[in-house]
Formats: structure tokens, sequence, C-alpha cells
């Protein structure tokens, strides 16, 4: 076996890796802050998909929390349904904004201290195709991050 051809093959994957990374572009990364207490909480982002193929958030995570869920929420009539969902799709060009009250959110379930605002914390995201993507989310209050409250 040649090593030369191996060592150019997985540098080569490697790169088309990043450059898929790169396509990904994340922004406004927050948290709601919480009190103590409070077991969960949740995180905003905004997800571009700037490359010519869909990939998929398939999950997150964060030392601050115990596990991270993407959730979705909707207003049926007067009753607010929040249920955890796979992933979300991210075709070319797509632009996914979370948001309180509307949509997609993260879910900080298992808080290992409260979120204070003010302070920032790493996030990583998990791609089906771009693999890890680390991000820094801030911490706001509640009515700078939004006047929506909901909780699990």
């Amino acid at each position: 076996m040649q090593i030369r051809p191996l060592i150019t093959f997985i540098a080569a994957l490697g790169a088309a890796a990043c450059v898929q990374a790169q396509d990904l572009r994340v922004s406004q990364a927050y948290a709601r802050a919480t009190v103590p207490g409070q077991p969960a909480g949740s995180a905003y982002l905004t997800l571009e998909n700037g490359g010519k193929r869909a990939d998929k958030l398939v999950g997150a995570s964060t030392p601050v929390a115990k596990s991270v869920e993407i959730h979705t929420m909707s207003m049926e009539g007067n009753v607010m349904r929040m249920r955890e969902v796979p992933g979300i799709e991210l075709q070319p060009s797509a632009r996914v904004e979370m948001k309180p009250g509307d949509g997609y959110h993260l879910m900080l379930m298992g808080l290992r201290q409260p979120l204070k605002a003010g302070e920032r914390f790493p996030l990583t995201l998990h791609f089906e195709k771009a693999g890890k993507l680390a991000v820094e989310a801030s911490v706001q209050d509640k009515a700078a991050a939004g006047g929506h409250q909901h909780g699990h």
C-alpha cells in the first residue's frame, strides 16, 4: 500500500469538510437568563446555508447543560404546543431564525448552574454533513431576549 496517495486522499476529505462547515453560518446565538433551581433554559440562533448542498442540524451540546434538545413551538388555537424534533433541514440558501415564541429553539436540559445575563458559554452544533461547529452564546435577560417566556 502506498502511503502518499492515502495521505492526499485524507487531506482532501478534511478540506472538503472544512469548506462545507464554512458554508454554514451561525449568528445571533443567545440564551435567556434563568433563575436558581430552574432545570432547563432556552437558546436561540440564526442558521444560514450559503452552500450548494443541503445539510441538517441534528443536535447540539454544551458544558452548561446535561443535554440539548431541538424543539419546535407552535400555537394551535389558544394552546402553545412544544415538541422535540430530530433536526432542522437546511436547504441551499436557507435561513432559519430561532426566536422566542415562534418556531425552533434549543432546550438546554439539566442546567448545571443558572444562566446569568452578561455571561457567555460555548455551544457545539452537530450537523449531519458538516460535522461539529463551535459557537459562543451570550446570556441575555428576558426583556432583552424578547418578551415571550416559556418553559418545559
